[in-house]
Parts: structure tokens; sequence; C-alpha cells
């Protein structure tokens, strides 16, 4: 397995990295927003929806 920022050799210490300065840049990637998960247009509420009373339950 390689690590998927410098695709050095993995280390078992810091799988599925190589080192901690690897690990360190995913994290600060994710921290970021470098990396997101898309949204799809139908999950995002409409502007009528957003003002509107919510609703019991």
């Amino acid at each position: 397995m390689t690590c998927p920022i410098c695709r050095k050799e993995t280390d078992p210490k810091y799988r599925p990295f190589c080192s901690k300065r690897c690990a360190d840049v995913d994290l600060g990637r994710w921290l970021t927003g470098a990396y997101a998960i898309p949204a799809e247009e139908d999950d995002l509420p409409d502007e009528a929806d957003a003002a509107a009373p919510p609703r019991p339950h």
C-alpha cells in the first residue's frame, strides 16, 4: 500500500500514511475544505422551506 499524499510505502504506525507529516497534510486538507463531499441540489432546503415554521413531529 502506498501513502495517498506522497505515494511512498506506508508505515504501520501512521497507516495509511508514510509519516506524521503526510497525516498532518491530509488533516489540514480536511480542515480547510480542500476535500469535500458534493451534495446534490435536492438535498438543500428551498428558500420557502427555510422560512416556514418547523412542523411538529
